[in-house]
């Protein structure tokens, strides 16, 4: 039983969920302090160090760093970075698990993209999973309220440039390996890193009152040691997370490790109420609750027509 690949991919997928989460706490806990392009340059060294030095080798060594398609992986890690800069900004703001079940959301948009870009068919059934889905999102961010932030839509933001980077993904799955795909996003996230940081890493644009745009504009600084340790939880969790969850799919089927990949959003609502004392509003549980099943059978379903062709 221990020994079956679905049982250890399962693991995988869940360790990855608890690796990512683990990422989001420690970059939310580092929002009142730290520049987010400090942030992400000092998270990519540190997950690059770990996938080069200690991944690499055991999966195919240094050679695995040669493609012939660099602007494919130049276009994923955009995609990539603007991700994680928009979620990481509503972390600034936003509760942990409001902000981790919209960008659940990318199910959905990754179905619409489908449709839009690859002109696949998506039937009446999920064409409903979908509406329920961003019905979920309305209940959360409540627009047209007094409990709404404009904040609430940079998740959704982030679920839409996660959905492109699932469709580039597709043009290579087949001719690079899942360490040289994520070691490029890192380059990626280095080189962002560095360029924004030598743009604006002197706090000049640093006269916003939003917590999110200071996240963005804050000066650079040398961190002290509780800020390190935080750093060293980024980019511990990061490197996993992405390693687990690739490792997780090659050893068992997707309609096993996708559904798992939502557990991270229990761990969200644990990491929040834990690290930040934030317990989600009566009606964010119906939002969520919407989001969860509507991911979880778009998965199933989609799982299920991929089988019977």
């Amino acid at each position: 039983m221990i020994r079956s690949p679905t049982f250890l991919g399962a693991l995988c997928a869940l360790g990855a969920a608890a690796g990512f989460t683990l990422n989001d706490m420690a970059v939310k806990a580092l929002s009142p302090d730290m520049a987010l392009h400090q942030v992400i340059l000092f998270r990519s060294l540190i997950a690059l160090a770990l996938v080069t030095l200690l991944i690499m080798p055991l999966t195919g060594g240094l050679g695995q760093v040669r493609t012939r398609r660099p602007l494919i992986h130049l276009a994923r890690g955009v995609m990539v970075v603007m991700a994680n800069v928009c979620f990481f900004m509503a972390l600034a703001t936003m509760p942990m698990a409001e902000a981790t079940a919209i960008f659940f959301v990318s199910p959905m948009v990754i179905a619409l993209f489908s449709v839009v870009f690859l002109g696949e068919t998506v039937g009446p059934r999920r064409w409903l999973a979908i509406l329920v889905g961003f019905a979920g999102v309305l209940v959360i961010i409540r627009p047209g309220t007094d409990g709404f932030s404009p904040v609430a839509l940079l998740p959704l933001l982030a679920a839409t440039f996660y959905a492109g980077l699932h469709m580039i993904t597709r043009a290579v799955r087949v001719t690079e390996s899942a360490v040289t795909l994520g070691w490029y996003i890192q380059i990626v996230f280095l080189v962002s890193a560095v360029t924004v940081g030598l743009g604006i890493g002197d706090g000049r644009f640093d006269r916003s009152e939003s917590e999110s745009l200071m996240f963005l504009t804050r000066a650079w600084f040398w961190p002290d040691r509780d800020l390190w340790l935080l750093l060293l939880l980024t980019g511990i969790g990061s490197a996993a997370g992405g390693v687990l969850i690739s490792q997780a799919y090659r050893l068992c089927e997707a309609a096993v490790v996708a559904p798992l990949e939502y557990v991270a959003m229990p761990m969200a609502i644990l990491w929040g109420f834990l690290v930040f004392d934030e317990w989600p509003e009566p009606i964010s549980w119906l939002g969520m609750a919407l989001i969860l099943a509507s991911g979880v059978f778009m998965i199933w379903r989609e799982t299920r027509i991929a089988a019977n062709n």
